[in-house]
């Protein structure tokens, strides 16, 4: 019936997962998540699952990431709309360490990024009312918050759109500069 295919990404351990489409005179039926068609991908608890909604084309949100213990993997897709989701690898042993990744989500296109733990996530509205499911392995923390700055200049990410709306929490987030790096690489 419905399937989940995997598609490992430039990123190591970032992957596109593709579902199926299964329609009939009823509507859809989409599996999101299956821990057996991704049981080489995702060995985790699912701690935590949310869901988010963006009402303005052109907001971002992001870089945002948690400090071990806490780090967490998680599978991100777009439900309603599009988004231009981005993944940077954080993971200080990494081959592509502060390397950044991103694919088109949609409603239509009927893909995920799945998201090792390591990784600082953002995403800008590409559409209208967007929402988006996060699928986590691990829960939120409050203190073991942190983010990167969405336009740093280290990183370069390329929005296609113009930023329309960004809170004031991701706005004071901070560059990456040889301190801030040292940090990552210490506490990652």
């Amino acid at each position: 019936m419905s399937k989940i295919s995997i598609t490992n990404l430039k990123l190591d351990g970032l992957k596109l997962l593709t579902r199926n489409n299964y329609s009939d005179l009823r509507g859809a039926f989409h599996k999101i998540f299956s821990s057996n068609h991704l049981v080489d991908a995702w060995n985790f608890p699912i701690k935590q699952i949310n869901l988010s909604q963006t009402v303005e084309k052109g907001t971002v949100r992001g870089m945002h990431l948690q400090l071990p213990p806490e780090t967490e993997a998680k599978i991100v897709t777009c439900l309603k709309g599009a988004i231009f989701d981005v993944a940077v690898d954080l993971r200080k042993d990494s081959e592509t360490f502060l390397q950044w990744h991103a694919e088109e989500l949609s409603e239509d296109n009927l893909s995920s990024l799945l998201i090792p733990a390591g990784f600082a996530h953002g995403f800008q509205a590409l559409s209208d009312d967007v929402e988006m499911l996060y699928i986590h392995s691990h829960n939120y923390v409050k203190d073991k918050e942190f983010g990167i700055h969405h336009l740093d200049e280290t990183l370069k990410i390329n929005w296609p759109l113009q930023i329309t709306v960004c809170s004031d929490k991701d706005k004071t987030l901070p560059r990456l500069s040889k301190k801030i790096i040292e940090e990552i690489k210490n506490e990652m």
